[in-house]
């Protein structure tokens, strides 16, 4: 079975740091592109950050600086570390694997998300 499951979400003050990780299953982890997305209430989904196989990073201009994506092969995780968090960060987080290569064909494969609530 495929799945992304994300943890490390939570409430936190503004200024503070939270990581965030998402297991990934049922999918050749190594060889994938992954992303974290964000979404806030009454917005649109948004990238946050994305990293690639070779590990090339790529982040919104919003967390510039104060994100950071990095991935773990072995543990089949990729991981998004947050500090100096700013009450505009606070949205439900999702982890992404764009072009996850099972049963014969790719697919677009997302997890359930995860809570970040930024107090100020």
């Amino acid at each position: 079975q495929v799945q992304l499951v994300e943890s490390g979400g939570g409430l936190v003050q503004a200024g503070g740091s939270l990581r965030l990780s998402c297991a990934a299953s049922g999918i050749i982890f190594s060889i994938n592109v992954m992303g974290w997305y964000r979404q806030a209430p009454g917005k649109q989904r948004e990238l946050v950050a994305t990293i690639t196989s070779g590990r090339s990073t790529n982040y919104a201009d919003s967390v510039k600086g104060r994100f950071t994506i990095s991935r773990d092969n072995a543990k089949n995780t990729v991981y998004l570390q947050m500090n100096n968090l700013k009450p505009e960060d606070t949205a439900v987080y999702y982890c992404n694997a764009p072009s996850a290569y099972y049963s014969g064909s790719r697919h677009d494969v997302w997890g359930q998300g995860t809570q970040v609530t930024v107090s100020s």
